[in-house]
């Protein structure tokens, strides 16, 4: 049987109106191009001339040809940098190209550029994975009897330990996304948990002023509390694997103004740094320092930041410039620090060297280029970036501060470096968050969208996402493309305390005693 044909499509009529004819396409300009790396500035490929219609995926495909840094093409993110003059504070001061050239930055109304202008285009490689965005609650579990007060992930993303009010902590299985242990011992609210970077050992400190150690897979206590605080316990933090991968010491904060370290197999203290006067609100334990050995950053309520020689105990500096309460500090190198040797990839190192050699490679990228940076943050309404170790083989960076980041109209909460060290976000009682430079300390935008003060903010691992939790009851996960809000993340009964993100699951603790994820 033979195949019948369609009809053919019949003209379109115009009654006797003479058809009209078709409007003709605006004509596109050619604009001059400079791609530079965000790092150094330095041009990745000649200047070129290209249509200003060009896709942002066309441009990339081009960048990646024209440059041959690699055989396997980089995925970049681009932007522009508006000039310093009209950079208006509160406004973004950089144009992200997420469609085209003509599109982002010559179509709006007050567009600072014109296809005369040779467009230079920052280029920033972005992580070869991607974590997909969270975009409902898959579970809520319930356990707890009083509000949660921290939660953490550990390294891998395989368990999860939250601690409360109610003077538990609990770790959670997240495959089955259901409680496995629950921790007691404390005499009083849990206030921070923290995973060893090789996820054997789990520390816990509480309003008791102990310090406790448990094993994740049985959720035994190791030995007895550690006790020598005499005020509760602010924060914790472990020796990085790269340094001691065998038996990591513990680093814990207190209230009475004092920082202990702890042998963790003899449970005792090493020793005591006794400087601030007043409560240390953050420590953080960093891998750099002059010899790679190690330092210890804390920051106290005596408006001081100080850097120590985990070694030793000896003080380095004191860092000065904040006018109130220091409360919160961030490393460019924390998340790194704390997942040691395990990352995307998800190989398991098989002996103590292995995993030191794994998290060594892994610290050494991430400052090859940059040193160990930390911002600080404090209730006098600005943040302060410092280098306190120049570039290896260099001076050091010492106590004056690189940037003054100021903006937020009420106390700072929170900072957080992103995984890769490329951005800073910190969280304010002015219902904001802040998203900045990470090596400049340059204010990039405001995200706003919370109406309750923005308690915590955790990133993704592959940096392109970042969820806030609020007094509002929501988190928000935000699109930092456009600067909006990509997803609200909505189901808590009262104020959100805590959240973290790891691999592509988000879960967040709060006043109404349920962990969400």
């Amino acid at each position: 049987m033979a195949t019948l044909l369609p009809p053919p499509k019949r003209q379109k009529v115009y009654h006797g109106v003479p058809e009209p004819e078709a409007e003709p396409k605006a004509a596109v300009p050619n604009v001059v191009v400079q791609f530079v790396s965000e790092d150094d500035g330095t041009p990745l490929a000649p200047s070129i001339n290209v249509p200003a219609d060009l896709t942002r995926d066309s441009l990339e495909s081009l960048v990646n040809r024209l440059s041959k840094v690699s055989e396997d093409p980089v995925p970049y993110s681009f932007h522009v940098n508006l000039p310093e003059k009209d950079a208006t504070t509160g406004q973004p001061t950089r144009l992200v190209i997420s469609k085209s050239i003509q599109e982002d930055l010559f179509a709006p109304a007050n567009s600072k550029f014109s296809s005369e202008d040779i467009i230079v285009i920052q280029c920033s490689p972005q992580s070869v994975f991607k974590v997909r965005p969270a975009t409902r609650c898959s579970s809520t579990l319930s356990g707890h009897e009083a509000p949660i007060l921290c939660a953490s992930f550990s390294p891998t993303g395989n368990l999860l330990a939250t601690g409360s009010g109610d003077n538990n902590a609990r770790l959670w299985n997240l495959d089955t996304e259901t409680p496995s242990h629950t921790l007691e011992g404390h005499k009083g609210w849990v206030l921070c948990v923290e995973w060893e970077a090789r996820e054997r050992k789990l520390a816990t400190g509480g309003h008791d002023g102990h310090v406790r150690l448990w094993d994740p897979k049985t959720g035994k206590a190791l030995g007895d509390a550690m006790k020598g605080h005499s005020k509760w316990v602010t924060s914790l933090s472990w020796e990085p694997i790269h340094i001691n991968p065998s038996n990591p010491r513990l680093a814990s904060s207190s209230k009475d103004g004092t920082v202990r370290v702890w042998a963790t197999q003899s449970r005792r203290c090493d020793y005591t740094l006794g400087g601030h006067t007043a409560s240390v609100n953050v420590v953080r334990w960093g891998g750099g320092g002059a010899k790679g050995t190690g330092v210890l950053y804390t920051a106290s309520s005596d408006r001081t930041v100080r850097v120590w020689d985990a070694a030793s105990g000896k003080p380095l500096y004191t860092l000065k410039e904040h006018g109130h309460w220091v409360t919160t500090l961030t490393l460019n190198t924390d998340f790194v620090l704390r997942t040691g040797p395990f990352d995307h990839t998800a190989k398991k190192p098989s002996s103590d060297e292995e995993a030191q050699k794994m998290a060594q490679e892994r610290y050494s990228k991430l400052i090859s280029n940059v040193p160990e940076l930390l911002i600080t943050g404090s209730d006098d309404h600005t943040l302060f970036l410092w280098s306190v170790f120049g570039p290896v083989g260099e001076a050091p960076g010492g106590t004056k501060s690189i940037a003054r980041l100021t903006g937020h109209q009420r106390q700072v909460s929170h900072v957080a470096f992103s995984p890769d060290g490329r951005w800073a976000a910190s969280a304010g009682w002015d219902s904001s968050v802040r998203l900045w430079d990470g090596r400049t300390g340059k204010f990039i935008a405001t995200l706003r969208g919370h109406v309750g003060p923005v308690y915590r903010l955790t990133w993704s691992a592959d940096s392109r996402q970042l969820v806030s939790a609020s007094k509002d009851t929501t988190l928000k996960l935000w699109n930092l493309k456009t600067y909006k809000i990509h997803t609200d993340l909505p189901g808590h009964t009262d104020e959100v305390y805590c959240v973290d993100f790891v691999a592509d699951k988000v879960v967040s603790g709060g006043r109404d005693k349920v962990v969400k994820m």
